[in-house]
This record gives structure tokens, C-alpha cells and sequence, in this order.
């Protein structure tokens, strides 16, 4: 047999796969740590904070990058066995949905510093509420995917649908707001972006639990995923449209 044709049917090792996993532990545990304190800016009107995050982001980035290089050494040295390439594809799918984890993060940030120059509204409350749901989603999958748990992983995917519910509520009282006195029109669009944004990471989240499920089982999800987000159907008077 060639040299050539050896070097590629040479399988990969548990340790080089268990790099890979651990670079997907970092990155999570990066993104966990910046929505944790995007939140926290909000809630607690830090602006030091929001501005450390921001200036943190590029590590989820780095991590990023490692993760891809690694997966390309990976692919390149050998023929791997099926569980073994959906660990490989797996972890590139969740490095990307982490990656953007932490650029909503960023961007939550972004505007709580905005927000911490106004006079506060009693949304903030349901925003930080909103912010906690999505942060268990994540925590939730990342630790699904750290022990290979589908029912975890399930878990996540179908609880994805209360924090929509959750979005949709604070749309509609934002929405209020903002006709019943014009003035909050800036502060209020601000918080529809957050809002937004927490709402997205929910949906990144759930990426990651549907890739678990297709890293344990080989297959993905047959299901249609739970969706609660009905913001597209919104009317300017703040009541949710029939889809035609």
C-alpha cells in the first residue's frame, strides 16, 4: 500500500478530539461569561461593564479561529470513522453559533450604553428576565453537548418557544409605550434591538441542542422547531396578524 494511502486511513486519536471539544468548552464558557455580563449592564446601568465586554469580544473571535484551524488538521490527517467526523462538524457548527452568541452580546452591549444615559423604564425588568431565560437555554445546551445528552438537548429545543413568548410581551408593551408618549420612540427602539437580540441567542442556543442531537444520533431533528416569535406579524397597534 503507498505511504500516501497509509497516511490517510490513519485514524484520529480520542486525545486530538478531545482538544477539539475542549477549545468548544472555552468558547462556551466565554460566551456564557459575556451574555451573563451584557446583561448585567442592563440591568444594573453599568457602563464600565458593557465596555469591558466589548473590548472582550475578540476572544470568542481567537477561539473561533482555533477551533477551525484544529478541525482542518483534523480533517486533513486521516479517514475518520462517522461518529468521529460528527464530532469534527459538530464542533465547527457550534463554534459558529457561540461566535455570534458573543456578537449579540456585544451589541446588547453596545446599546446598554446608551440606555444608561436615559431615565430607565419599567421594561428593563422583563428585558433582564428575558436575558436570564436565553443565558439558561445556553448554559442548558453547552452542558447538554459537554455529556452528549439528548433529552437535555430536547429540553432546550422545545423551551426555546417561552422565551418568543417572552419577546412578543415586551414587544406589544413596547409598542404602548411608544405610541402613548412619542418621547420614548429612541429609548423604546433601543430596547426593541436588545430585545431582539436576546431573542436571537435563544435561537442559537437552540442550534446548539439540534446539533447534539445529530452528533448523538446521527440524524437530526425530524420535527418542525417550536416558534413563538411572531414580531414579523406585528401591526403598528401592537396586536399580532393572521399569516396569510
Amino acid at each position: 500500500m503507498p505511504a500516501a494511502t497509509q497516511q490517510y486511513q490513519v485514524k484520529w486519536s480520542a486525545e486530538q478530539l478531545a482538544l477539539l471539544r475542549a477549545d468548544i468548552a472555552q468558547m462556551g464558557g466565554l460566551a456564557e461569561q459575556q451574555l451573563s455580563r451584557a446583561i448585567e449592564a442592563i440591568g444594573r446601568r453599568d457602563t464600565g461593564l458593557a465596555e469591558r465586554l466589548i473590548e472582550d469580544d475578540a476572544q470568542i473571535d481567537k477561539l473561533e479561529i482555533a477551533v477551525d484551524a484544529r478541525a482542518v488538521r483534523l480533517l486533513s490527517a486521516g479517514r475518520p470513522s462517522a461518529p468521529d467526523l460528527r464530532q469534527v462538524l459538530s464542533a465547527l457548527k457550534i463554534s459558529s453559533d457561540l461566535e455570534r452568541v458573543g456578537d449579540l452580546a456585544k451589541n446588547i452591549a453596545k446599546r446598554a450604553m446608551v440606555l444608561n444615559q436615559e431615565e430607565p423604564l419599567r421594561t428593563i425588568q422583563s428585558l433582564t428576565r428575558m436575558g436570564r431565560l436565553a443565558l439558561n437555554e445556553l448554559k442548558d445546551a453547552l452542558d447538554a453537548y459537554s455529556r452528549n445528552d439528548t433529552d437535555q438537548a430536547l429540553a432546550v429545543w422545545r423551551r426555546d418557544e417561552a422565551l418568543d413568548e417572552l419577546y412578543n410581551s415586551l414587544l406589544r408593551e413596547l409598542l404602548t409605550f411608544m405610541m402613548n408618549d412619542p418621547r420614548v420612540i429612541g429609548l423604546g427602539t433601543h430596547l426593541m434591538f436588545v430585545a431582539k437580540n436576546l431573542e436571537r441567542i435563544g435561537d442559537h442556543a437552540t442550534n446548539v441542542a439540534e446539533t447534539v442531537y445529530y452528533l448523538v444520533n446521527g440524524d437530526y431533528l425530524s420535527d418542525q422547531r417550536p416558534k413563538g416569535d411572531f414580531s414579523n406579524l406585528t401591526t403598528a397597534s401592537g396586536e399580532v396578524s393572521e399569516a396569510k
